[in-house]
């Protein structure tokens, strides 16, 4: 299996790759055209990136069957297209969890006892202790979590050692679970803005959270609070955040930002970080040493598990629900040419088959498939699949 590499990365996992009899091309700055080119003249079978954008003109290009995303998101990757193609698309859920959480924390130290404005005036030769002895202090102030998977879990673990008490809303906190995290669940992400001292984002960009943290979100926020965003920009309406700083003096720290450059360096033209009160760092929530090396395991894992077995752990563009509306279950002598039979009459009937999964059973003398149909099978359907073939010992339809 010929696995290429678009992105930095960690030496080991391409170690690790190389003894599990994968052939790499290691190609960390391949980008846009360069990385068509490198898809067109490689075959490679997979590709790994990070934050290199795959299209679909790329998916389209070559030959490839699986595409990685070292780390959690993956909306630099066009999984409408892969699914299209059946391409599939995995991730690297939760490797980066801690350093992630690390940063956050980060940044909320930072904002509060600002740091970086300290830094700054000692580099120029200016010491302003009476000014910079001013700061609230984080332990006993509210945090709001806007989101409460891996991250956020590992958020909620350092605000207890911070003193902080945490307040919580994801679509899928349960008040149960809430309690097992030691947080109180809030009814909706307004709910947070008004209680919060300060409040930390962690959710995936998909369509329900696309601009999720909006003006509303903003305006019932406490004057002068804490807003951190380590997730993704999209996630956050940034002319309302900016408003917000400037009417209400939210301070903001921000690893991700609307006009971020796309490659390693570039120049940053976002007007946000000419705000008082805002801090900023480059995208690097998940750039720790051991983050990296966490993913790239992981990365060698999916990978070595999809050339083992054909199919690849972390799949997220899979169908949660095919059009399937009936199944036919056939009891069959486990002999060549069955599936086949059966295969021909639902092609004759203009069914199509969404699934389809065939057990065997101890000795391989007998198996049963379960095949599921977009549509029912007739009678007559049943009956030929049932008496073309000597080997098929029952046939039977349910309904979905």
């Amino acid at each position: 299996m010929k696995v290429l590499i678009a992105d930095k990365f960690e030496g080991s996992g391409i170690d690790a790759l190389k003894q599990a009899n994968c052939e790499v091309v290691y190609e960390p700055d391949a980008k846009d055209d360069a990385l068509l080119q490198a898809i067109e003249s490689s075959q490679a079978d997979v590709l790994v990136v990070r934050g290199t954008v795959v299209s679909g003109a790329m998916l389209e290009a070559g030959r490839l069957s699986l595409v990685v995303r070292a780390g959690a998101g993956y909306n630099n990757i066009d999984v409408k297209t892969a699914s299209a193609r059946g391409i599939y698309v995995a991730n690297c859920p939760g490797k980066n969890a801690i350093a992630v959480a690390e940063l956050a924390f980060a940044l909320m130290l930072a904002l509060d006892r600002r740091i970086p404005h300290n830094t700054h005036d000692l580099k120029q030769g200016r010491w302003n202790k009476k000014e910079y002895s001013k700061a609230k202090g984080l332990y006993g102030a509210t945090l709001g979590l806007i989101g409460t998977g891996q991250i956020g879990q590992e958020v909620i673990k350092r605000a207890h050692g911070f003193g902080l008490k945490v307040i919580a809303w994801s679509r899928s906190l349960t008040p149960g679970r809430a309690k097992e995290l030691g947080v109180e669940r809030k009814d909706s992400p307004l709910e947070i803005a008004a209680a919060a001292d300060l409040i930390s984002v962690h959710v995936a960009l998909k369509d329900e959270t696309r601009g999720l943290i909006d003006a509303a979100f903003f305006k019932a926020m406490k004057d002068g609070a804490f807003f951190i965003n380590t997730a993704r920009a999209e996630v956050v309406d940034q002319a309302a955040l900016e408003h917000a700083i400037k009417e209400k003096g939210i301070r903001a720290g921000l690893d991700v930002f609307v006009g971020e450059p796309a490659g390693g360096t570039g120049i940053v033209e976002a007007d946000i970080f000419h705000l008082d009160g805002v801090i900023g760092t480059h995208h690097i929530g998940a750039s720790t040493d051991q983050a990296q090396q966490a993913i790239a395991h992981e990365t060698v894992r999916v990978i070595t598990e999809y050339k083992d077995q054909g199919r690849a752990p972390n799949v997220v563009n899979l169908a949660k629900k095919t059009p399937a509306t009936h199944m036919l279950v056939v009891r069959h002598f486990d002999r060549v040419g069955v599936l086949a039979s059966v295969f021909d009459q639902l092609k004759e009937a203009g069914i199509n088959v969404q699934e389809t999964e065939n057990i065997v059973f101890e000795g391989a003398v007998a198996a049963v498939a379960r095949i599921h149909l977009d549509q029912a099978a007739s009678e007559a359907t049943v009956a030929a699949i049932q008496t073309k073939s000597r080997d098929i010992i029952e046939v039977s339809l349910l309904k979905l």
